[in-house]
């Protein structure tokens, strides 16, 4: 496409076919799809390279200065219309223009030259790269003859102990920045080595991986010269020697430099057949002893003598990076402390770890967080933040690049209309909605929605009613935010977030812990986080107007978290969990491991201790999120008492906290007996036929998330798996064999209440 123009003008013409289509009436919906970022990457993506780039440039512009997160198909439309009327613009074609072409390098017999040819500056496009190039460094007259660096390297004979027939000569890397001797896959081959694999750590400049190689030992490096014989320490097989040949030192080097020439002789020539196969670290300190050395200017390369043989050390070396030929200016390389750079990271500097798989880290029990995950913790971190009136407020986190909302008022209109039948056909029902919904618009928690232009984005949620089976008395609105519309939903277009909830059983295990026990509850978790005023016109629903049954239907917007978001549990848990980060550090302890969702559960050592934690713990989340924490109970008539009554569980605030027995507590699905101190449990006292339905549904009625009452309920698994096997031609309902029925499990079951 680079080549022919006038493919620009066909590709903006195919884009804006589908604009003028997608305009209509009859293909609206079908062509909506080129809305979102799927749909106009498809066009995208026929660009070369470099407009792509200026695409994501023009996207970034929009977005700011127009406060959207997403592109219309239109900007794209604008976008190839100007691209294609400058990629044919006949003064703009420079394809055929006469280049300039660097000098060539001179120099003279054994004089070190370097001569960078220069060209006349070229503005360089927008989305062009742009290079840097170096000419190269001739030496005595032979261009490449050498060289761009040198690093220790040294041609040596290696055999192993006491098998001096089996020598070979390779190149040896004297490496003082890896911590071990490594051999190559090929050196221990042509030992025929066969030894079982050692797993290990690779550290490098561009990072650390797990992986293995063989473990060699007993093997003598010699000299060319028969000075030196050293004994080598354990070899790991190493796939990653850095095999530069161009750093291997040579005659033309030292010939070329005036402080190396009395070296030449002491210097090998390069032999092409022999490859770098070892790497000698610290852990064979000798061969790194410098015994002489031939140092000239600060520009110029050394000669060190090291028992091994003599090596020259170019001076281009900086430090973990090599000088590159060519620097590309859009491409930055990451080095292992962090640091960016242009230039290309060295790979001569290894450290090896021996790696020991069975060690457990405290990172283990945990699942890692996704790429999702990561990015909803972005937008919370950057977004979050306590409000002028002291409460927490975050964002809705949507997912880069959805699809536009439709307007589904349509859809919830008619939902509404259905709930609102519901509702009539039930007196009790409706007085528990509209207490509900007066709550809300006294608190503020809900308003009347404003009107909206009509290129606004919006989202109505219909509303359900949902009866908790173990507390008939109240009733939980939930707003069906996977209600879909289009074949889209609001919860599509959010992210859910990670899972910040600490685990049950560990919350549970160590509320017992310590002698006095409390428990307390979070008021409306969800209503305690604010949503930004932009983002309420995707939480609107339709209610009657002023709270009253014989007014119209008329548009809401909720100003808090609702109870029906894919990603409100994350938010709640996240914000909470902000709410606390500068209290003192036994209070965020609380807050952070002893709380499921809006639930906390704590022990301590004593009354005193109790009580002053759950008043700094109220007082801070109060303070820092208007967080109101109440509900509490306590197995220490002490405790309640040092508590304000108004902030006791509902069948404590009336009580006689002196001589009335205290009322059993259920938190976290649990059954506390506070005046006895013990858990208690209760089995479904339906009376159920002795079928497979019937047994199952008594074992799966006891909550036991501890294993308490596994003795027992493992003994009903066992028969019901004795059912399945004996009974497998009889239905779920039709009743045990005689002998299955005489026994007397379900009456000790029963027993368990």
């Amino acid at each position: 496409m680079e080549n022919d123009r006038k493919r620009y003008f066909d590709l903006y013409d195919l884009a804006a076919e589908v604009e003028s289509l997608k305009s209509d009436e009859a293909y609206g919906s079908a062509f909506a799809y080129f809305d979102s970022t799927t749909g106009i990457n498809d066009f995208v993506r026929k660009l070369p390279k470099c407009f792509r780039e200026k695409w994501m440039t023009t996207c970034d512009k929009y977005k700011v200065n127009n406060g959207v997160s997403y592109v219309p198909f239109q900007v794209l439309v604008n976008f190839l219309r100007d691209l294609a009327l400058l990629r044919n613009d006949p003064g703009l074609i420079l394809e055929n223009l006469p280049q300039n072409s660097a000098t060539q390098c001179a120099s003279t017999t054994k004089k070190v030259g370097t001569k960078v040819g220069y060209s006349a500056p070229r503005k360089v496009q927008e989305g062009e790269q742009s290079d840097v190039n170096a000419c190269c460094t001739e030496i005595c007259d032979v261009p490449r003859n050498t060289s761009k660096s040198c690093s220790k390297i040294v041609l040596v004979s290696v055999f192993p102990e006491g098998e001096r027939y089996r020598e070979r000569k390779v190149y040896c890397l004297i490496d003082d920045q890896s911590n071990r001797s490594l051999a190559s896959p090929s050196f221990l081959d042509a030992f025929n080595i066969r030894g079982p694999e050692t797993e290990y750590v690779l550290s490098t400049c561009t990072g650390r991986s797990v992986t293995s190689g063989r473990k060699e030992s007993g093997y003598i490096v010699r000299s060319l010269d028969g000075s030196c014989t050293l004994t080598l320490p354990s070899l790991i097989e190493c796939d990653e020697i850095p095999d530069n040949r161009n750093e291997i030192p040579s005659k033309a080097v030292a010939r070329g430099y005036s402080n190396l020439q009395d070296i030449e002789k002491c210097i090998s020539e390069i032999d092409e057949s022999v490859n770098i196969e070892l790497l000698i670290g610290r852990d064979l300190i000798t061969a790194h002893h410098v015994l002489d050395q031939r140092i000239g200017t600060d520009v110029l390369p050394f000669g060190q003598k090291l028992p091994l043989g003599w090596v020259i050390i170019g001076n281009v070396c900086l430090g973990k990076i090599h000088q590159p030929e060519t620097v590309n200016v859009l491409k930055t390389s990451i080095l292992s402390s962090g640091r960016a750079t242009h230039l290309i990271p060295c790979e001569t500097e290894i450290l090896v770890k021996e790696f020991d798989i069975f060690t457990r880290l405290p990172c283990d029990e945990k699942p890692g967080l996704s790429i999702e995950d990561k990015k909803f913790l972005h937008v919370m971190e950057s977004s979050c933040h306590r409000s002028s009136d002291g409460f927490c407020e975050a964002p809705l986190p949507f997912w880069e690049g959805r699809q536009p909302l439709p307007d589904n008022r349509s859809m919830a209109l008619h939902r509404a209309k259905s709930f609102d039948a519901n509702l009539r056909s039930n007196t009790e029902k409706k007085k528990q909605i509209i207490e509900f919904v007066e709550k809300l618009l006294q608190i503020e928690h809900s308003k009347l929605a404003p009107k909206l232009p009509v290129n606004v984005e919006r989202w109505y949620l219909p509303m359900f009613a949902v009866f908790h089976p173990k507390k008939p008395e109240s009733i939980r609105v939930v707003f069906d935010s996977s209600a879909k519309y289009q074949d889209v939903s609001l919860n599509s277009v959010l992210l859910q977030g990670p899972d910040l909830l600490n685990s049950l059983v560990g919350i549970l295990l160590r509320f017992r812990q310590e002698k006095v026990a409390i428990t307390m509850d979070v008021q409306h978790m969800f209503y305690n986080f604010k949503v930004p005023e932009e983002q309420r016109c995707y939480l609107r629903f339709i209610w009657h107007q002023n709270n009253d049954f014989n007014q119209p239907l008329v548009d809401y917007q909720m100003t808090r978290h609702v109870f029906g978001n894919t990603a409100s549990p994350a938010v709640a848990n996240y914000g909470f969990l902000k709410v606390v980060e500068t209290a003192d550090q036994d209070v965020d302890n609380l807050i952070r491991e002893s709380f499921y969702i809006d639930d906390g559960l704590v022990s301590c050592k004593t009354v005193e201790h109790t009580v002053d934690l759950a008043l700094r713990t109220k007082q801070a989340l109060h303070d820092n999120g208007r967080i109101r924490l109440h509900k509490f109970a306590s197995n220490s008539r002490e405790v309640l008492n040092g508590l304000d009554q108004g902030d006791l569980a509902n069948d404590l605030k009336d009580l006689d906290l002196g001589t009335a027995t205290l009322p059993t507590q259920r938190s976290l699905g649990l059954l506390w007996n506070t005046d006895t101190d013990t858990f208690t449990f209760k089995v479904n006292s339906v009376v159920r036929s002795y079928t497979r339905r019937g047994l199952l549904s008594v074992i799966n009625s006891v909550f036991d998330p501890i294993g308490f009452l596994q003795p027992v309920i493992i003994e009903g698994k066992l028969l019901l798996r004795e059912m399945m096997s004996v009974t497998s031609k009889t239905d779920w309902d039709d009743p045990f064999p005689e002998p299955l029925q005489q026994m007397d499990l379900m009456d000790e079951l029963f027993k368990l209440s």
